[in-house]
């Protein structure tokens, strides 16, 4: 794989102990918060919602928390002023959804959300780090970029981080092994559409497809595209019985902000804009990023074989496709 630079290696500023604010008190915006809570992630942390009686019971809730925590922090209800000096600033608003539903089905009425908020954001005078959750995540981070006018390592979404930890999680339990010794990733679309680099993907160091031929009675049952359209479709189901994600995209988002703002240089698949990697630009889909106090410090670009390239490049026009309809 090759490591490619186009986005910049200075730092843009120092991250201070501004508040860091999440806008969007919904199931995610909240399990992001707690996490973050626990973690002790930020030093001042400020929740935005459109409730503000509910925003400020939750800060509350929040901070009595810190009661029997480990952690000195203060957590606060705040608006749109309290973004301006924020590192980052996350969007966690949510589109209504619907039973059946497909992300890009809820394209429009996010695009009219994200947008609002975004235009409020930058009136504040932001120069951050946008960091979005909001589906569809892709379309999300592209509409960002382009109402906010920052530069693309600035605008990160969360992109296929969720789907690819899925996938390391189910290939650890298929081969009896911790998820920590599973290398593999989801890229393209947050959605029906993302493909897997079966190539790219190891386990304790061995390529994925070589442990499947090296054992094929154990594996004789694993099928490559039904483990693709399971790891694809999964948040389906968990939808259909909570109402919601929200642990697991909580837990991505919180692992992007710490490697952000402990400037950590960590690579991990995130929605970004490609300058002519893969051969794709003007598109934002999940892509293995260098994260750090910059944003995105630059891309990992595998050698992807032609027919995951081939996935790879109909996954971007799909999305390109959605991008024109809020265009």
């Amino acid at each position: 794989m090759r490591y490619l630079s186009f986005f910049g290696k200075e730092r843009l500023w120092h991250l201070a102990g501004a508040g860091l604010p999440i806008i969007g008190m919904g199931n995610v915006g909240m399990a992001l918060a707690h996490h973050l809570v626990i973690g002790g992630i930020c030093d001042d942390l400020c929740l935005i919602g459109r409730n503000q009686n509910k925003v400020w019971a939750e800060a509350e809730d929040l901070q009595h928390v810190l009661g029997y925590a480990d952690t000195k922090q203060r957590v606060y209800a705040g608006t749109y002023t309290d973004c301006r000096d924020a590192d980052i600033v996350v969007l966690a608003v949510g589109a209504p959804y619907h039973t059946g539903m497909t992300r890009l089905d809820m394209l429009e009425s996010a695009a009219r959300i994200v947008a609002t908020v975004t235009e409020a954001v930058m009136q504040s005078g932001f120069s951050g780090i946008f960091l979005v959750i909001t589906n569809p995540v892709d379309s999300m981070t592209y509409l960002v970029r382009r109402v906010s006018g920052l530069p693309d390592r600035q605008v990160i979404g969360t992109g296929t981080g969720l789907d690819s930890a899925r996938l390391r999680q189910y290939l650890a339990e298929l081969i009896g092994v911790d998820a920590g010794s599973v290398s593999a990733v989801c890229m393209g679309e947050h959605g029906d559409s993302q493909m897997i680099p079966w190539s790219q993907a190891t386990v304790g160091g061995k390529n994925f497809l070589e442990i499947l031929q090296d054992d094929p009675e154990r594996f004789s049952r694993v099928h490559l595209d039904s483990v693709a359209e399971e790891i694809a479709k999964i948040a389906y189901r968990i939808v259909q019985y909570k109402g919601s994600t929200s642990y697991g995209i909580s837990a991505v988002a919180a692992r992007m902000m710490r490697a952000i703002i402990s400037d950590e240089n960590l690579v991990m698949p995130v929605s970004v804009i490609p300058h002519g990697e893969y051969g794709l630009t003007d598109v934002c889909l999940g892509l293995p990023a260098v994260l750090n106090a910059a944003g995105v410090r630059e891309l990992v670009e595998y050698h992807l074989l032609p027919e995951e390239q081939d996935a790879l490049t109909a996954s971007a026009k799909i999305l390109r496709k959605a991008n024109a309809e809020i265009a």
